[in-house]
Protein backbone atom coordinates (compact mmCIF):
# COMPACT_ATOMS: atom_id res chain seq x y z
CA UNK A 1 0.00 0.00 0.00
CA UNK A 2 2.76 2.46 0.99
CA UNK A 3 4.66 1.68 -2.19
CA UNK A 4 1.52 2.31 -4.29
CA UNK A 5 0.80 5.59 -2.48
CA UNK A 6 4.35 6.82 -2.91
CA UNK A 7 4.32 5.83 -6.58
CA UNK A 8 1.11 7.76 -7.21
CA UNK A 9 2.35 10.84 -5.40
CA UNK A 10 5.70 10.65 -7.19
CA UNK A 11 4.00 10.55 -10.60
CA UNK A 12 1.88 13.61 -9.73
CA UNK A 13 4.90 15.49 -8.38
CA UNK A 14 6.95 14.63 -11.46
CA UNK A 15 4.25 15.89 -13.80
CA UNK A 16 3.97 19.17 -11.94
CA UNK A 17 7.66 19.89 -11.54
CA UNK A 18 9.32 18.54 -14.68
CA UNK A 19 10.43 21.20 -17.15
CA UNK A 20 12.53 20.55 -20.23
CA UNK A 21 11.80 23.41 -22.60
CA UNK A 22 14.94 23.31 -24.71
CA UNK A 23 13.43 24.34 -28.03
CA UNK A 24 15.71 26.78 -29.83
CA UNK A 25 13.87 30.00 -30.54
CA UNK A 26 14.36 33.77 -30.48
CA UNK A 27 12.49 37.01 -31.16
CA UNK A 28 13.80 40.36 -32.34
CA UNK A 29 13.15 42.22 -29.12
CA UNK A 30 15.45 43.66 -26.50
CA UNK A 31 13.50 41.84 -23.81
CA UNK A 32 10.55 39.43 -23.99
CA UNK A 33 8.60 36.79 -22.08
CA UNK A 34 5.86 34.24 -22.86
CA UNK A 35 3.62 32.46 -20.36
CA UNK A 36 0.98 29.76 -20.35
CA UNK A 37 -1.78 31.50 -18.38
CA UNK A 38 -3.43 28.38 -16.92
CA UNK A 39 -0.30 26.58 -15.74
CA UNK A 40 1.62 29.77 -15.00
CA UNK A 41 4.70 28.30 -16.65
CA UNK A 42 7.15 30.47 -18.54
CA UNK A 43 7.67 29.10 -22.05
CA UNK A 44 10.18 31.68 -23.27
CA UNK A 45 12.18 34.50 -21.77
CA UNK A 46 14.82 36.90 -23.02
CA UNK A 47 16.35 39.28 -20.49
CA UNK A 48 12.98 39.35 -18.65
CA UNK A 49 14.27 41.38 -15.70
CA UNK A 50 16.02 44.05 -17.74
CA UNK A 51 14.69 47.50 -16.69
CA UNK A 52 12.47 49.12 -19.30
CA UNK A 53 10.37 52.24 -19.66
CA UNK A 54 6.91 50.64 -19.92
CA UNK A 55 5.43 53.53 -21.92
CA UNK A 56 1.67 53.12 -22.45
CA UNK A 57 1.66 49.64 -20.91
CA UNK A 58 1.61 51.75 -17.73
CA UNK A 59 -2.07 52.35 -18.51
CA UNK A 60 -2.86 48.77 -17.54
CA UNK A 61 -2.15 49.68 -13.92
CA UNK A 62 -4.01 52.98 -14.25
CA UNK A 63 -7.06 50.95 -15.26
CA UNK A 64 -6.54 48.39 -12.48
CA UNK A 65 -6.59 51.10 -9.81
CA UNK A 66 -9.97 52.26 -11.11
CA UNK A 67 -11.27 48.68 -11.32
CA UNK A 68 -10.24 48.03 -7.71
CA UNK A 69 -12.11 51.13 -6.53
CA UNK A 70 -15.20 50.21 -8.55
CA UNK A 71 -15.14 46.72 -7.08
CA UNK A 72 -14.92 48.09 -3.53
CA UNK A 73 -17.77 50.53 -4.12
CA UNK A 74 -15.58 53.63 -3.78
CA UNK A 75 -16.01 54.58 -7.44
CA UNK A 76 -18.71 54.13 -10.07
CA UNK A 77 -18.64 54.11 -13.85
CA UNK A 78 -21.22 56.89 -13.91
CA UNK A 79 -19.20 59.23 -11.69
CA UNK A 80 -17.90 62.28 -13.54
CA UNK A 81 -14.58 64.09 -13.18
CA UNK A 82 -13.69 67.63 -14.23
CA UNK A 83 -10.93 68.01 -16.80
CA UNK A 84 -8.09 70.20 -15.57
CA UNK A 85 -5.86 72.32 -17.77
CA UNK A 86 -3.06 69.96 -16.78
CA UNK A 87 -4.92 67.02 -18.32
CA UNK A 88 -6.01 69.01 -21.37
CA UNK A 89 -2.43 70.07 -22.18
CA UNK A 90 -1.51 66.48 -23.00
CA UNK A 91 -4.10 66.45 -25.77
CA UNK A 92 -2.31 69.44 -27.32
CA UNK A 93 1.24 68.13 -26.96
CA UNK A 94 1.31 65.52 -29.72
CA UNK A 95 0.75 62.54 -27.42
CA UNK A 96 -1.94 59.92 -28.03
CA UNK A 97 -5.12 61.56 -26.73
CA UNK A 98 -8.82 61.23 -26.11
CA UNK A 99 -9.08 64.98 -26.94
CA UNK A 100 -10.87 66.11 -23.81
CA UNK A 101 -11.65 69.79 -23.10
CA UNK A 102 -10.85 71.94 -20.06
CA UNK A 103 -13.66 72.06 -17.47
CA UNK A 104 -15.60 69.33 -19.23
CA UNK A 105 -17.13 66.63 -17.02
CA UNK A 106 -16.44 63.11 -18.23
CA UNK A 107 -17.69 59.83 -16.79
CA UNK A 108 -15.28 57.28 -15.41
CA UNK A 109 -16.60 54.83 -18.00
CA UNK A 110 -15.67 57.10 -20.90
CA UNK A 111 -12.29 57.96 -19.40
CA UNK A 112 -11.50 54.25 -19.06
CA UNK A 113 -12.48 53.63 -22.68
CA UNK A 114 -10.35 56.59 -23.70
CA UNK A 115 -7.42 55.04 -21.82
CA UNK A 116 -7.85 51.42 -22.82
CA UNK A 117 -8.92 51.79 -26.46
CA UNK A 118 -7.69 55.24 -27.54
CA UNK A 119 -4.61 55.19 -25.28
CA UNK A 120 -5.38 58.76 -24.24
CA UNK A 121 -2.72 60.28 -22.02
CA UNK A 122 -5.06 63.17 -21.26
CA UNK A 123 -7.72 60.72 -20.06
CA UNK A 124 -5.16 59.11 -17.73
CA UNK A 125 -4.41 62.41 -16.02
CA UNK A 126 -8.11 63.30 -15.72
CA UNK A 127 -8.85 59.92 -14.12
CA UNK A 128 -5.80 60.11 -11.85
CA UNK A 129 -6.66 63.61 -10.61
CA UNK A 130 -10.29 62.67 -10.13
CA UNK A 131 -9.37 59.68 -7.98
CA UNK A 132 -6.35 60.91 -6.02
CA UNK A 133 -6.38 64.69 -6.33
CA UNK A 134 -3.03 64.83 -8.12
CA UNK A 135 -1.28 62.60 -10.60
CA UNK A 136 1.66 62.30 -8.21
CA UNK A 137 -0.55 60.84 -5.49
CA UNK A 138 -2.14 58.49 -8.00
CA UNK A 139 1.30 57.25 -9.08
CA UNK A 140 2.01 56.37 -5.44
CA UNK A 141 -1.18 54.30 -5.43
CA UNK A 142 -0.04 52.58 -8.63
CA UNK A 143 3.37 51.67 -7.23
CA UNK A 144 1.82 50.40 -4.01
CA UNK A 145 -0.53 48.17 -5.98
CA UNK A 146 2.39 46.93 -8.08
CA UNK A 147 4.27 45.81 -4.96
CA UNK A 148 1.11 44.20 -3.58
CA UNK A 149 0.73 41.90 -6.59
CA UNK A 150 4.43 40.99 -6.87
CA UNK A 151 5.77 43.56 -9.34
CA UNK A 152 8.96 43.96 -7.34
CA UNK A 153 10.98 45.76 -10.01
CA UNK A 154 8.42 48.41 -10.94
CA UNK A 155 8.01 52.05 -10.01
CA UNK A 156 5.33 54.27 -11.51
CA UNK A 157 5.95 58.00 -11.77
CA UNK A 158 2.85 58.95 -13.75
CA UNK A 159 -0.46 57.53 -14.94
CA UNK A 160 0.19 57.44 -18.69
CA UNK A 161 3.74 56.20 -19.21
CA UNK A 162 5.03 59.34 -20.92
CA UNK A 163 8.74 60.12 -20.57
CA UNK A 164 9.94 60.03 -16.97
CA UNK A 165 13.25 58.59 -15.71
CA UNK A 166 11.58 56.98 -12.69
CA UNK A 167 8.75 55.26 -14.57
CA UNK A 168 10.36 51.83 -14.74
CA UNK A 169 9.36 48.18 -14.99
CA UNK A 170 10.33 44.86 -16.61
CA UNK A 171 8.54 42.56 -19.03
CA UNK A 172 8.23 40.03 -16.20
CA UNK A 173 6.42 42.59 -14.06
CA UNK A 174 4.19 43.65 -16.96
CA UNK A 175 3.30 39.96 -17.33
CA UNK A 176 2.37 39.78 -13.63
CA UNK A 177 0.19 42.87 -14.06
CA UNK A 178 -1.50 41.41 -17.14
CA UNK A 179 -2.26 38.20 -15.27
CA UNK A 180 -3.79 40.15 -12.41
CA UNK A 181 -6.04 42.07 -14.77
CA UNK A 182 -7.26 39.04 -16.72
CA UNK A 183 -7.84 36.91 -13.60
CA UNK A 184 -9.52 39.49 -11.39
CA UNK A 185 -11.43 41.61 -13.90
CA UNK A 186 -12.56 39.40 -16.82
CA UNK A 187 -15.53 41.65 -17.60
CA UNK A 188 -13.49 44.84 -17.65
CA UNK A 189 -10.78 43.04 -19.60
CA UNK A 190 -13.24 42.70 -22.51
CA UNK A 191 -12.72 46.43 -23.16
CA UNK A 192 -9.13 45.70 -24.22
CA UNK A 193 -10.26 43.78 -27.30
CA UNK A 194 -12.58 46.48 -28.63
CA UNK A 195 -11.22 47.84 -31.89
CA UNK A 196 -12.54 51.39 -31.69
CA UNK A 197 -14.07 54.00 -29.40
CA UNK A 198 -16.18 57.00 -30.41
CA UNK A 199 -15.94 59.96 -28.07
CA UNK A 200 -18.86 62.38 -28.37
CA UNK A 201 -16.85 65.32 -27.10
CA UNK A 202 -18.28 68.60 -25.90
CA UNK A 203 -18.01 71.48 -28.38
CA UNK A 204 -16.79 69.40 -31.29
CA UNK A 205 -17.55 66.61 -33.70
CA UNK A 206 -17.42 63.01 -32.43
CA UNK A 207 -13.96 61.45 -32.64
CA UNK A 208 -13.56 57.74 -33.46
CA UNK A 209 -10.18 56.20 -32.75
CA UNK A 210 -8.98 52.66 -33.29
CA UNK A 211 -7.27 50.40 -30.80
CA UNK A 212 -3.49 50.56 -31.29
CA UNK A 213 -2.96 46.84 -30.67
CA UNK A 214 -2.10 45.54 -34.17
CA UNK A 215 -2.77 41.90 -33.34
CA UNK A 216 -6.46 42.55 -32.72
CA UNK A 217 -6.85 42.98 -36.48
CA UNK A 218 -5.11 39.70 -37.39
CA UNK A 219 -8.08 37.49 -36.41
CA UNK A 220 -5.78 35.01 -34.68
CA UNK A 221 -7.50 35.03 -31.27
CA UNK A 222 -5.70 37.95 -29.63
CA UNK A 223 -8.05 39.72 -27.19
CA UNK A 224 -5.79 42.41 -25.62
CA UNK A 225 -3.92 43.99 -23.99
CA UNK A 226 -1.70 47.15 -24.55
CA UNK A 227 0.90 48.70 -26.82
CA UNK A 228 3.59 51.18 -25.88
CA UNK A 229 6.07 53.53 -27.54
CA UNK A 230 8.80 55.89 -26.36
CA UNK A 231 11.61 57.23 -28.53
CA UNK A 232 14.26 55.71 -26.26
CA UNK A 233 12.51 52.41 -25.50
CA UNK A 234 11.12 52.02 -29.03
CA UNK A 235 8.03 49.84 -29.46
CA UNK A 236 6.51 47.45 -26.93
CA UNK A 237 3.48 45.21 -26.64
CA UNK A 238 1.74 43.09 -24.03
CA UNK A 239 -0.59 40.68 -25.83
CA UNK A 240 -2.85 37.79 -24.92
CA UNK A 241 -4.16 35.11 -27.25
CA UNK A 242 -7.06 32.76 -26.51
CA UNK A 243 -7.52 29.52 -28.43
CA UNK A 244 -10.31 27.40 -27.01
CA UNK A 245 -9.49 27.13 -23.30
CA UNK A 246 -5.81 27.92 -23.81
CA UNK A 247 -4.45 31.38 -23.14
CA UNK A 248 -0.91 32.59 -23.68
CA UNK A 249 0.39 36.01 -22.62
CA UNK A 250 3.43 37.66 -24.16
CA UNK A 251 5.26 40.86 -23.35
CA UNK A 252 8.02 42.32 -25.50
CA UNK A 253 9.90 45.60 -25.56
CA UNK A 254 12.58 47.17 -27.72
CA UNK A 255 11.09 46.37 -31.12
CA UNK A 256 12.60 48.79 -33.63
CA UNK A 257 9.36 49.68 -35.42
CA UNK A 258 5.63 48.93 -35.54
CA UNK A 259 6.01 46.24 -38.17
CA UNK A 260 8.58 44.34 -36.15
CA UNK A 261 6.48 44.67 -33.00
CA UNK A 262 3.47 43.13 -34.72
CA UNK A 263 5.37 40.42 -36.61
CA UNK A 264 7.60 39.28 -33.74
CA UNK A 265 4.82 39.32 -31.13
CA UNK A 266 2.62 37.20 -33.39
CA UNK A 267 5.56 34.87 -34.02
CA UNK A 268 6.13 34.43 -30.29
CA UNK A 269 2.49 33.64 -29.55
CA UNK A 270 2.20 31.28 -32.53
CA UNK A 271 5.39 29.48 -31.47
CA UNK A 272 3.93 28.93 -28.02
CA UNK A 273 0.67 27.55 -29.36
CA UNK A 274 2.43 25.28 -31.86
CA UNK A 275 5.10 23.83 -29.59
CA UNK A 276 3.21 23.40 -26.32
CA UNK A 277 -0.04 21.99 -24.99
CA UNK A 278 -1.82 22.63 -21.71
CA UNK A 279 -3.19 19.61 -19.85
CA UNK A 280 -5.55 19.57 -16.90
CA UNK A 281 -4.25 17.72 -13.84
CA UNK A 282 -7.00 18.54 -11.37
CA UNK A 283 -10.01 20.80 -10.91
CA UNK A 284 -10.70 22.58 -7.66
CA UNK A 285 -12.72 20.48 -5.18
CA UNK A 286 -13.18 17.64 -7.69
CA UNK A 287 -11.68 14.23 -6.92
CA UNK A 288 -8.87 13.34 -9.30
CA UNK A 289 -7.37 10.26 -7.63
CA UNK A 290 -8.39 7.36 -5.36
CA UNK A 291 -5.84 5.95 -2.93
CA UNK A 292 -6.15 2.59 -1.16
CA UNK A 293 -6.49 2.72 2.63
CA UNK A 294 -5.01 0.03 4.85
CA UNK A 295 -6.99 -0.91 7.95
CA UNK A 296 -9.16 2.18 7.66
CA UNK A 297 -12.89 2.75 7.91
CA UNK A 298 -12.97 2.97 4.11
CA UNK A 299 -11.12 1.00 1.48
CA UNK A 300 -10.21 4.13 -0.48
CA UNK A 301 -9.79 7.84 0.08
CA UNK A 302 -10.28 10.48 -2.58
CA UNK A 303 -7.61 13.06 -3.39
CA UNK A 304 -8.76 16.62 -4.05
CA UNK A 305 -7.07 19.90 -4.89
CA UNK A 306 -7.93 23.29 -3.40
CA UNK A 307 -7.16 24.93 -6.75
CA UNK A 308 -7.20 24.13 -10.46
CA UNK A 309 -3.93 22.51 -11.55
CA UNK A 310 -2.62 22.59 -15.10
CA UNK A 311 0.64 21.49 -16.68
CA UNK A 312 2.32 22.69 -19.85
CA UNK A 313 3.92 19.99 -22.00
CA UNK A 314 5.78 20.04 -25.27
CA UNK A 315 3.83 18.83 -28.27
CA UNK A 316 5.03 15.71 -30.04
CA UNK A 317 6.10 17.82 -33.01
CA UNK A 318 8.43 19.77 -30.71
CA UNK A 319 10.19 16.69 -29.33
Amino acid sequence: MKKKLLTSLFIIFSILTTKSYCIEFDVKAKTAILQDYLSGEILFEKEPDLPIFPASMTKIMTSIIAFDLIKSGQLSLDEKFFVSENAWRLSQAGYSSMFIMVDDQISVENLLKGIIISSGNDACVALAEGIAGTEEEFAIMMTSKAKEIGMNNTNFANSSGINHPDNLSTVRDILIMSNYLIKNYPNFYKEFKKKEFTWNRTGGDPITQGNRNPLLYKNIGVDGIKTGFLAYEKFSLAASILRGDRRLISVGSGFINRTQRSKESQKLLTWGLTNFDTIEIAKKDIKFLDLDVWLGKKDKVGVYSNTDIYKTIKTFSAE
